[in-house]
């Protein structure tokens, strides 16, 4: 194989053309196989030389992929994957991991103080996605159990104090209900959300009742009147969670 052109490329890389063919090579390639001083190549070596160039080319993939943000292994494996085999890839990790570019401790370390400070997401969901990202449970349960319960209650105050400041259309019955179930998605324990929503202090439930009341009468009694409008609007109202006596009480006003 006649090697008939190096161009200089704007990275640390040049494109030979190697019989016709074009090659992007790394300088490290060049210089460990002397290919300057060659005119020819065989298969043989053409095939060792595009091996090696590949191991350079994961590695320096992932050193440009870390240095936006820490990555751990599996994130490495998914960013490499399509583009090289499994064993380039085992290659490229253990050099990593040699020149100390994937640090477990340190990636878990960082990985919470984010999620603790600048996230909104409870401890559930942080161990969640750090499972996602290649962790073993017994890897993070010390480090997640370690955070004072006051920053998890604190964050749930936040999200609860916005929930009822932000509520327009539902009971205090309803409301609860909701944060319950929007805060256990969030990653947040039970007994947690529980012991805030018990020392919140909630809207008055009538005045959003008397417009929940307003919008159904006026929404209903395009269809019904008198006592069967009545009923509608009452069993209508129930269903958002207001209580049946305070329902009647409106009514009756």
């Amino acid at each position: 194989m006649e090697i008939l052109k190096y161009t200089k490329l704007k990275d640390n890389r040049y494109e030979v053309l190697i019989d016709g063919i074009k090659v992007k090579l790394y300088d490290d390639v060049i210089v460990k196989y002397e290919l300057l001083r060659m005119k020819e190549i065989d298969d043989e070596l053409f095939a060792e030389i595009t091996k090696y160039n590949d191991k350079l080319d994961a590695y320096y993939k992932s050193l440009k992929y870390i240095t936006k943000k820490l990555r751990t292994e599996k994130e490495i494996e998914e960013y490499l994957k399509k583009d090289y085999t499994k064993k380039t890839i085992d290659e490229t990790i253990d050099r990593l991991k040699e020149n100390g570019y994937l640090n477990k401790e340190l990636y878990l370390k960082c990985y919470l103080d984010d999620q603790v400070n600048l996230s909104s997401i409870g401890p559930n969901k942080i161990k969640d996605n750090l499972i996602k990202l290649g962790f073993k449970e017994e890897e993070i349960k010390d480090k997640i159990d370690s955070i004072s319960d006051d920053v998890w209650l604190n964050k749930i105050r936040k999200n609860v104090k916005k929930m009822i400041n932000n509520n327009r259309t539902l009971s205090s019955n309803k409301l609860k209900e909701k944060i319950l179930y929007n805060l256990s998605l969030m990653g947040f324990y039970k007994w947690m959300i529980e012991e805030v929503i018990n020392e919140s202090e909630f809207k008055n439930t009538d005045n959003i009742l008397k417009k929940e009341y307003e919008k159904a009468r006026i929404k209903l009694s395009k269809k019904y009147e008198g006592y069967e409008l009545e009923n509608k609007i009452l069993a209508k109202l129930v269903a958002k969670g207001f209580y049946y006596e305070d329902v009647k009480r409106i009514l009756n006003k």
